[in-house]
């Protein structure tokens, strides 16, 4: 039996019992007639599909995002590794847990990147979009450093939102310099900042930060639209022409770039087209990164949804 053992590490056949996060649950009923749990574990190596057969509970749906300890075997099904678990229970609070080992956290230094983001906002030229991003910054900063970007998918980690905010930013930065006969500066940096800082309000999170479902208010209007509301009324109040909120509204609106992908219009400006495209850019190739890190050289991936295609890792 090993204990606490990293879920990237977990193998057919292996013994494990520890402390692990309960990524989802469902509870369902065999054709027996017997009551089962399927769902994943997981900590900041990864996540294990999990099996509890003739288990009617208490844990469940609601019980995601939660500590659970667990006891069981690692088998394999379908070429996957999946751990069946003989015992489960949702960890007390006097138990030994490291949170630390469970929680993934973004690879980056979070203070520095929170700093080159309000450079970026001190950069912008226009007085009018550099108050709106600035009194963003101030508002939502400390949330923006802390919580995931997304609910799994890509930068699903605390200080994932802030990773892809900043590396953004960079991007949009350099490219704004490429092309600045087409591209208005001031405008895509400010969209960049502003684009996803709703998303504090369109999950719920779980006791240790993570997203683990939308919240009524983001499977209601989503993001984009509470992004772009949060916007309009900043700058109403700092005075900014309607002309300018608008066209930042706009941005916030369409980067996801199509209707299908969840933007509420198309991208109908350079600055809107390009910061859709920096969007999928970074969030693509961190679902590359992601992927290379449970990958050997040399392999192909399994398909992986948000990208429909498996990936190839070479040497």
């Amino acid at each position: 039996m090993e204990y606490n053992k990293r879920i990237s590490a977990i193998a057919p056949g292996d013994e494990v019992e520890g402390y692990y996060i309960l990524k989802s649950a469902n509870p369902k009923v065999a054709a027996n007639g017997k009551p089962f749990l399927t769902g994943a574990l997981s900590d900041k190596t990864g996540t294990i599909e999990l099996k509890v057969w003739d288990y009617p509970g208490p844990l469940g749906t609601g019980d995601e995002g939660k500590v659970v300890k667990v006891r069981g075997t690692a088998g394999e099904y379908r070429g996957t590794v999946q751990f069946t678990a003989g015992r489960i229970r949702q960890a007390a609070q006097e138990d030994p847990v490291d949170v630390s080992a469970l929680v993934p956290t973004a690879p980056i230094d979070c203070g520095a990147a929170m700093e080159d983001l309000r450079r970026a906002a001190a950069s912008i030229t226009d007085p009018d979009y550099r108050a709106v991003a600035e009194a963003m910054l101030e508002a939502h900063g400390e949330t923006l450093a802390s919580i995931p970007a997304a609910k799994s998918v890509h930068h699903a980690f605390l200080g994932g939102l802030l990773m892809h905010t900043a590396n953004m930013v960079k991007i949009a930065d350099f490219l704004a310099g490429m092309y600045p006969e087409t591209i208005d500066r001031s405008l895509l940096l400010t969209g960049t900042l502003l684009h996803d800082m709703a998303k504090a309000q369109e999950f719920v999170f779980s006791q240790l930060g993570l997203a683990t479902d939308y919240s009524i208010k983001g499977q209601l209007l989503g993001h984009l639209v509470m992004g772009a509301q949060d916007a309009a009324e900043t700058a109403a109040r700092l005075g900014v022409p309607e002309e300018k909120s608008v066209l930042l509204q706009h941005l916030i609106l369409s980067h996801h770039g199509e209707p299908e992908f969840g933007a509420a219009v198309r991208p109908l400006c350079a600055e809107a087209e390009l910061l859709s495209l920096i969007d999928a850019v970074d969030s693509r190739m961190e679902i590359y990164r992601e992927t290379y890190d449970t990958m050997e050289p040399d392999t192909f991936s399994p398909r992986i949804f948000a990208l429909e295609k498996k990936v190839f890792r070479h040497a």
